[in-house]
């Protein structure tokens, strides 16, 4: 590296746990179990608790849920209110727009 050159940070990568899917942590949804054993979306990605991540589309959440594979991510079993909560932010995403992202 010679000098002025900026070194280049890497980017954490994360999996989404529907369509298994490697992308840039940035790219992904995190959702988390608080402490408290509430489900929430995490638009910051630094709340504490456990964490699992989708995919910005609504194909990736709607398998996720229809699955339970969030529940297995959190450890958890979600309530009808979490779920119902998810759903309704899922509806806000557009539907898959990436062939990587079809069902697995």
């Amino acid at each position: 590296m010679t000098k002025g050159q900026k070194r280049r940070r890497r980017m954490p990568q994360r999996t989404c746990v529907a369509c298994r899917q490697t992308r840039n942590k940035r790219e992904l949804v995190r959702i988390v179990r608080t402490a408290t054993g509430d489900v929430q979306i995490d638009p910051s990605g630094k709340l504490p608790g456990r964490g699992a991540y989708l995919c910005r589309n609504r194909t990736c959440w709607e398998l996720a849920l229809a699955q339970r594979r969030l529940d297995h991510a959190l450890k958890t079993t979600l309530s009808s209110e979490a779920q119902a909560g998810l759903m309704a932010f899922s509806q806000t995403l557009p539907g898959v727009n990436d062939q990587a992202c079809a069902e697995p």
